[in-house]
């Protein structure tokens, strides 16, 4: 997600939206002569630029000193209406107004453009849009890059149905982590649910909890979160897989200190074996230069 009027960005969200703007070009290469429609699909498109903050560095041998700075730099709506070749239709989704506006005012500067502005819930919007249409004859691609554990489970199955888009998921770990109590009573009705509207099931309560070996005074033992970061991060992973045809390993991004925050998963919703195929391979080389390119933000 992007936002004006506030500041975000840095390696992880530099590489992320690279790995994500190198798909769409190849998909669009790979499939124009195959399908009539090629549709982009951002469920949570921000304003199509992000406001970046750059540390001032100091004077080097070969460089000048350059102060600290604030720029400009292009969103994922941005990437998405300059891939080449074209989409044939672009929707960009965001319930914030004032994003709304900025992407109203963007897509305007292309009027020779099928470009749509959705407001609203982006499961919601996502569903209505994905029941309006019969797929067959249109691929996509989707970029989920929620505000935070907004994207509901039964709206993955929703884009597992349609059979024609590929997805791109950035999941919370740090949320779901930040959730999931380390103790087991922590866990009130409000992060119970969020978290099982997200994953689609409670059984995950089993397999990140541990009752404890020490009881207290009434013979209660507090069930103890034995999940790490990484072990959530697996169960994401293995959840999804047993809803899309195919999954890719994630991309998994750190913060300054090394910390797991995000995943970044590749889904296929096409269970035909020559799709399948040709996504994984674009996917996984995108991925591993990803992975070989990601370092930790200093």
């Amino acid at each position: 997600m992007e936002s004006a009027g506030h500041e975000f960005g840095g390696v992880s969200t530099d590489l992320k939206l690279s790995l994500v703007q190198a798909y769409l070009k190849s998909f669009t290469v790979a499939l124009r002569q195959k399908f009539s429609q090629l549709w982009y699909i951002d469920a949570f498109a921000g304003t199509g630029e992000r406001t970046v903050r750059l540390s001032a560095e100091p004077a080097t041998l070969f460089d000048e000193a350059s102060p600290e700075r604030v720029v400009q730099r292009r969103g994922s709506a941005q990437i998405a209406i300059d891939t080449q070749p074209q989409f044939d239709r672009l929707i960009f989704m965001e319930r914030k107004p004032e994003h709304y506006d900025a992407l109203v005012r963007l897509a305007a500067g292309y009027p020779d453009r099928q470009i749509d502005v959705l407001q609203g819930n982006a499961n919601d919007e996502i569903r209505r849009l994905l029941r309006s249409r019969n797929w067959k004859g249109t691929r996509a691609v989707m970029f989920l890059d929620p505000y935070g554990m907004s994207v509901e489970w039964s709206t993955l199955e929703e884009i597992r149905a349609s059979e024609a888009i590929d997805v791109w998921y950035l999941v919370t770990l740090a949320g779901l982590f930040r959730q999931a109590t380390l103790k087991e009573s922590g866990l009130d009705a409000g992060k119970e649910a969020a978290i099982t509207r997200m994953l689609g099931t409670d059984e995950w309560r089993t397999d990140w909890y541990q009752p404890s070996a020490n009881a207290d005074l009434f013979g209660h033992a507090d069930g103890q979160r034995t999940a790490s970061v990484l072990d959530i991060e697996a169960y994401v992973g293995k959840r999804l897989a047993a809803l899309f045809p195919k999954v890719l390993p994630p991309l998994t991004l750190r913060n300054d200190r090394g910390a797991p925050m995000f995943s970044l998963f590749f889904a296929i919703s096409n269970p035909e074996p020559k799709a399948i195929g040709l996504a994984t391979r674009i996917a996984n080389h995108i991925l591993r230069s990803g992975k070989a390119s990601h370092v930790r933000p200093r």
